[in-house]
């Protein structure tokens, strides 16, 4: 099965999700998040995918933490499909990134700030996996159709666009739920990053702040104008993580808020 079919494998109709730790920080975490999700997603007829980031690149501080090492992060998310028979995936930062991490994961996704990069997409688009590329921050819904083109100027259709939020003043974001049905337009899935979306950025004191309890918010209108899969990071204890702390799902919160969301989808279905 494709990652395209799989995102359509549902019988209930219903969205996909991409949902794991902001970053790799150890093989116990990662392999306790994949095994609760997959539970409740099993559960709710949700096609799950999981998602690490094998390093951060962009990062707030010169001291912030990157990652646990490139190649042992990459077998752990090796071994997260391996075990529960899901797809994972990670993101890649830079050309040499592309072919790496293709051995090792099923989707490869393209930071907001690195989305205009054409070496970047093209390198990724060559390995012939399934392609997400986030909105950057600073562009319209519509300027995006350009990097989806330059994916399949290379030759891969495999491709989705993740709406993140649109930079407002210096420290904040805003969604725009207008840019869901404008990407749809492309003919590519859309996928709504419900965490992201609630950061605060480049704070003074060098680690993002976040707006945690917005999330389920954000989520539920994602769902009501007919998203096609969301994106929620999620940690065990947020207030320990290594990255992104301040705007993760604590775990034990995910299985209620999927049951919601389930709700709304199914509403929307039969509108």
């Amino acid at each position: 099965m494709t990652i395209s079919e799989y995102f359509k494998s549902s019988p209930s109709g219903n969205f996909f999700l991409l949902a794991g730790p902001c970053v790799i920080e150890g093989e116990d975490m990662a392999l306790d998040i994949a095994e609760k999700a997959s539970k409740i997603t099993s559960q709710l007829q949700i096609p799950y995918v999981f998602k690490g980031s094998f390093k951060k690149a962009n990062r707030s501080s010169i001291t912030s933490f990157t990652g646990i090492g490139d190649i042992k992060a990459l077998e752990i998310l090796k071994k997260v499909k391996d075990t529960f028979g899901i797809p994972v995936v990670t993101d890649i930062h830079c050309v040499e990134d592309a072919a790496v991490a293709a051995e090792y994961v099923d989707i490869l996704q393209i930071p907001a700030f690195l989305c205009r990069q054409t070496d970047l997409l093209v390198a990724a688009a060559k390995t012939d996996k399934y392609i997400n590329i986030k909105k950057g921050q600073f562009l319209s819904p519509g300027a995006m159709k350009h990097a989806v083109n330059k994916v399949i100027a290379a030759g891969n259709e495999q491709v989705a666009v993740t709406e993140r939020g649109t930079s407002f003043g210096y420290h904040d974001l805003m969604v725009d739920y207008r840019a869901i049905p404008e990407m749809q337009s492309f003919g590519v899935p859309v996928i709504l990053d419900v965490t992201h979306s609630l950061q605060q950025p480049n704070q003074e004191a060098g680690v993002t702040g976040g707006l945690p309890h917005l999330i389920e918010t954000i989520a539920r209108a994602g769902i009501a104008v007919g998203t096609d899969g969301l994106f929620i990071e999620t940690h065990q204890n947020p207030a320990v993580a290594k990255s992104d702390g301040a705007n993760m799902l604590p775990l034990d919160k995910l299985q209620p808020l999927l049951e919601k969301l389930t709700k709304i989808k199914m509403a929307v279905n039969n509108i």
